[in-house]
């Protein structure tokens, strides 16, 4: 006996509700743990699919073999979707990342048995014994500071993510810059700010004092494999303004250039606006992620090494805190980015890296910043693999 509709009807509803639920609470739960490209949107599918399942099921349409069918058929498309994103994910992982995501910062953590930090051969002749300078920094440059603060400062326990007692500690460019001018540090060790950084500081009322404490070198870097070894600056500006976007155009295989770029007020990002100063800069490539207290937020990815990426960092941070054979670092102009070439000026992208305040009432800042430039503050530049300033 034929089923009346409007009781088809409302076991319809009473069966679809719960899916829809149950599809809700699983897209949720599973773009929080970071399925949120492909596995949650596969969970409104399926659950959508089943929704109409059970409708035509409820209303008899279609013969029950059809409908089996046509439901195998789906699952076996999930399954074949599934196996090709798992595969695509496992390639993309396997491939190197230049990320400071990946860096592990304790085994540079001051007064540490197996710390790989550099030292001085003898006690330093500057000691801080109370009132200590508060500080932060670059990512890239807590090896050196956190050198610096066990040459002078008492031996103890300085955790770099202790915010509740923040007297070393590493938050990145970008807050580090956020804490100085907001005071509640008191030296950042960083790149050059960035133009709203300054703007920032100025708002603030806060003036940006910066000693250049030693110099690096801004690199670019590609797949080991990509037969290009070198770029002019004018090359570079094209690809990073979208101009030049294939690498047969810069002696290279014919396929697109993946150019990676850096979190906006990263020191490197910074470093890359100011070689584009002439030129508008073009959108970096992006990832969806969930957040917590955003939901879904979009971010600038991080350098993966696909055989047509290039990226770019500083010299130590990708040649020593994040080295990989798979990358390789490019030649600018004709000069190898290294320490003599640096030294000399002759490597087109040398820049300084700076100490940085912004006005604190604490008596230790200043003598603190004499030592970092004087011979003993400028052998530890040295030995971590930084160039000295002096």
């Amino acid at each position: 006996m034929k089923r009346p509709f409007w009781l088809s009807l409302v076991l319809s509803i009473v069966a679809v509700v719960p899916i829809a639920i149950a599809a809700f609470i699983a897209y949720f739960f599973i773009a929080l743990l970071g399925g949120f490209r492909f596995y949650a949107p596969l969970a409104v599918i399926v659950a959508a699919v089943l929704a109409v399942y059970s409708v035509f099921s409820i209303f008899d349409w279609f013969t029950p073999r059809i409908r089996r069918i046509a439901f195998a058929c789906f699952a076996g498309l999930c399954l074949l979707a599934t196996g090709g994103y798992e595969l695509n994910k496992a390639y993309v992982n396997s491939l190197a990342e230049v990320s400071e995501k990946e860096i592990s910062l304790e085994q540079y953590q001051p007064f540490h048995l197996e710390s790989k930090i550099a030292v001085l051969g003898q006690p330093a002749s500057y000691q801080i014994k109370d009132k200590l300078p508060r500080l932060d920094g670059a990512t890239a440059l807590y090896p050196l500071y956190s050198a610096f603060v066990q040459a002078v400062y008492p031996k103890g326990s300085y955790d770099l993510h202790n915010f509740n007692n923040p007297i070393v500690l590493c938050s990145s460019t970008s807050y580090a810059y956020q804490r100085l001018i907001s005071g509640e540090t008191d030296i950042i060790f960083a790149a050059a700010p960035s133009l709203s950084q300054q703007k920032e500081a100025k708002l603030a009322g806060k003036e940006l004092v910066l000693t250049p404490i030693g110099r690096e070198a801004f690199v670019f870097f590609v797949n080991k494999r990509n037969p290009v070894n070198g770029l002019t600056t004018e090359q570079i500006k094209d690809i990073y303004s979208g101009e030049l976007t294939n690498w047969k155009d810069a002696g290279g295989r014919n396929d697109r250039i993946r150019a990676f770029q850096r979190e906006e007020n990263s020191g490197s990002q910074t470093m890359l606006q100011k070689i584009m100063k002439d030129r508008t800069l073009m959108t970096a490539p992006h990832e969806d992620v969930m957040d917590l207290m955003s939901g879904i937020i979009s971010q600038t990815s991080s350098y993966r090494n696909y055989k047509n990426a290039i990226g770019f960092s500083f010299l130590y941070y990708a040649s020593e805190m994040n080295r990989s054979d798979d990358i390789k670092l490019l030649s600018i102009d004709g000069t190898e980015p290294n320490k003599d070439s640096i030294k000399s000026g002759a490597y087109p992208y040398t820049v300084s890296f700076y100490a940085v305040t912004a006005g604190t009432p604490n008596p230790n800042v200043q003598p603190f910043l004499d030592w970092i430039v004087s011979p003993e503050g400028q052998e530890l530049v040295s030995k971590t693999g930084y160039v000295p300033v002096n």
